[in-house]
């Protein structure tokens, strides 16, 4: 049965993520997101809540892992993917370094929101 070796929890002002958005546009995307979030994000009716949603994803997943935005896991290191079902995490660079050095093999991930936040909640399973 698998061991439960980091949680992390984050949630995001989505009018924070969409002033940021408009203010930085395709700067702040491509140094946060992966091409596969941001074409995701794009396409739905309202993309500042999916982009929040993101944002908050790896920003628990950043504390799931016990580092934060440091020991060289970036934002682009963490993926929230979704295909056809709920959405889940993959781990690049740094952070799937980090995902290895601690034991971890697998992720489960929640994201919510509200009118006025995303939230995710990240938890890194063991053996």
């Amino acid at each position: 049965m698998p061991n439960i070796i980091g949680l992390g929890f984050d949630a995001t002002d989505i009018d924070r993520i969409e002033a940021t958005i408009a203010r930085y546009g395709d700067r702040f995307l491509q140094r946060i997101f992966t091409a596969g979030e941001i074409a995701y994000c794009t396409h739905r009716r309202v993309p500042a809540i999916h982009f929040a949603g993101r944002f908050a994803a790896k920003e628990a997943a950043m504390k799931a892992l016990g580092t934060g935005h440091s020991q060289g896991v970036l934002w682009c290191d963490i993926e929230v993917v979704r295909h056809g079902g709920p959405p889940h995490l993959r781990f690049h660079g740094g952070a799937g370094h980090r995902l290895t050095a601690i034991g971890g093999q697998s992720s489960l991930l929640t994201i919510t929101h509200s009118d006025e936040l995303a939230m995710a909640q990240v938890l890194i399973l063991g053996g």
